[in-house]
């Protein structure tokens, strides 16, 4: 039983880290996408900076942290979840 359990948590993390980096790649691929259909617009000054320099510089940070912080935070959800359930299990079980 303990086999399935972790079994099932691993393919739970892979679904949660293929999520994450899907996300990931998807911000990463859009800039380049964006100034290539959207030169005009990217090019707009925000605060000094070319908006493409800005979304690259200063917001794709804490973009990336916010990433990590949802994955760290769902991966010791499932893995609190199972332990919740491998307790249940082993108390009916006794």
């Amino acid at each position: 039983m303990n086999d399935a359990v972790l079994a099932r948590l691993k393919r739970r993390q892979l679904q949660l880290s293929v999520g994450c980096a899907a996300t990931f790649l998807s911000a990463l691929l859009a800039l380049p996408l964006l100034n290539y259909f959207l030169p005009d617009q990217m090019a707009t000054r925000m605060g000094g900076f070319p908006l493409t320099w800005l979304i690259l510089g200063v917001l794709f940070f804490p973009f990336v942290w916010v990433i990590a912080w949802v994955f760290i935070r769902r991966s010791m959800a499932l893995e609190a979840a199972e332990v919740l359930e491998l307790k249940r299990n082993r108390s009916t079980t006794t």
